[in-house]
């Protein structure tokens, strides 16, 4: 296995232009490794005050994305196994630091010689882009420098995971500091969201965590959710408030100010797939589930106000950022939804790829600019300016293998982060503006709406 499962974007210049790197002492390191150790322990240790009705193999359908001569299409990792493997599924730094009995010294070390001073330092206008990568037993978070001017595209540092990455968002808030951070959430397999700091290298740990597992022995309960987070999206209104969906049935809203959940919605009959804040009215919370209904809440009042039935299990949702009453689903059969919030049946609907469209972007800058992808390894531009079907623009088969993830520059957003599963090459950023057909039709509609 080699997959790139997730990526997201950091602005230019809001990242440490001389990251801090972090140098544990011997006692330190031995310390978070046992204590990995006794947490890979504690499983099903916990003392929960909700009811055990879903299991983590679920999260197969997440994440089933092509075929195998090995394993069923519909199951191609062997996520429905995830429970009964004797083993875990991903090795933490518990599994790859040792120590030396004679000198106590870890096998692990710095080696800061090697490293290039000039590619070390982040500049104003540079981008990160950061992956969630699985390659074998091991997930990774990748944080890359991307240069649109200079046309450099380089890996800065990574950090070892401790478990598989499903989703990753961008946010700013810092629980411990009055200023602006520079953090990313990861939802994982585990029930657990982690926030890594982006400003500090060679982590161990991540800077915070939301959620816990709950231990009979500690005589602690289990916080937040019970299952796999299959999305996480934060509020750049409410800035200390972060959303999540999972694989329990539920989606959480975090106070990042007490690392707490203070909402929940559960009027779900499966797994929350995909979430979207509105981006005029903030406290409006679009979410869709594999039972292919779409569902709007208004987190003022904890309640739900509208509730669409759509062609397809839910794998995407984005709001129309010119006009905030409009959004757009994608599903598992490769159909894509264009719909008004105020109505129960779409505008219109296509089936625009073979399988899951699993990548969804209506630019915010580019007026009625929408780029999709899927699982059949396509990427498609469609002019979505009339409110009949949209007009295919352009599309591309990539080598990519089955298409996991996309990401537009905040930027340039023109400019795309692609991720596959093709073992030899599954990762890409491209630059629409250099197609004719792409930028003949939205060169005049460019008006950088934030």
């Amino acid at each position: 296995m080699n997959v790139i499962t997730c990526t997201t974007w950091v602005r230019r210049g809001v990242s440490a232009s001389h990251p801090e790197k972090i140098k544990l002492t011997q006692r330190e390191i031995m310390e978070i490794v046992e204590d990995r150790k006794k947490n890979a322990e504690d499983t099903d240790d916990s003392k929960d005050d909700s009811p055990k009705d879903c299991t983590s193999n679920r999260t197969k359908d997440h994440v089933k994305r092509s075929s195998s001569s090995e394993i069923s299409a519909e199951d191609e990792y062997n996520f429905s196994k995830y429970d009964d493997e004797s083993t875990n599924i991903n090795y933490t730094i518990g599994d790859v630091v040792s120590f030396n009995d004679k000198d106590n010294k870890p096998l692990m070390e710095q080696d800061d010689e090697d490293s290039d001073d000039e590619d070390d330092i982040i500049k104003q206008d540079d981008n990160l882009v950061l992956l969630g990568h699985v390659e074998g037993d091991f997930s990774m978070l990748e944080v890359f420098v991307y240069n649109e001017k200079e046309g450099s595209f380089y890996c800065h540092h990574d950090l070892l995971l401790p478990s598989f990455p499903l989703c990753i968002e961008w946010l700013n808030f810092d629980a411990e500091d009055a200023k602006p951070g520079n953090f990313c959430a990861i939802g994982n397999m585990t029930p657990i969201i982690e926030i890594w700091d982006l400003d500090l290298i060679d982590c161990l740990e991540p800077a915070f965590k939301l959620g816990a597992k709950g231990n009979k022995k500690k005589n602690t309960k289990r916080s937040g959710h019970r299952d796999a987070v299959l999305d996480v999206v934060w509020n750049q209104n409410y800035v200390h408030i972060l959303a999540s969906g999972s694989v329990d049935q539920t989606t959480l809203l975090w106070d990042m100010e007490c690392l707490k959940p203070v909402t929940k919605f559960d009027s779900f009959n499966e797994k929350v797939q995909s979430l979207a804040w509105n981006p005029s009215n903030a406290h409006y919370l679009l979410t869709g589930c594999a039972d292919k209904m779409i569902r709007l809440f208004d987190c003022k009042d904890e309640s739900m106000t509208q509730c669409i039935k759509i062609q397809g299990e839910v794998e995407k949702v984005a709001w129309n950022h010119f006009n905030t009453n409009y959004f757009l689903a994608s599903t598992n059969n490769g159909y894509i939804e264009y719909m008004d919030i105020r109505k129960n049946k779409p505008i219109w609907q296509i089936c625009g790829h073979q399988k899951e469209v699993t990548g969804l972007s209506l630019s915010s800058s580019y007026k009625d600019m929408l780029i999709t992808t899927s699982n059949d390894g396509n990427i498609k531009v469609w002019d979505i300016s009339t409110e009949t079907e949209p007009a295919l623009v352009w599309q591309k088969k990539t080598n990519l293998g089955a298409i996991q993830c996309l990401a537009s520059n905040p930027d340039n957003p023109l400019i795309l982060a692609v991720g596959g599963d093709n073992k030899a090459h599954n990762f890409k950023v491209m630059d629409l503006s250099e197609i004719p057909e792409v930028s003949e039709i939205f060169k005049e509609r460019n008006s950088f709406v934030k």
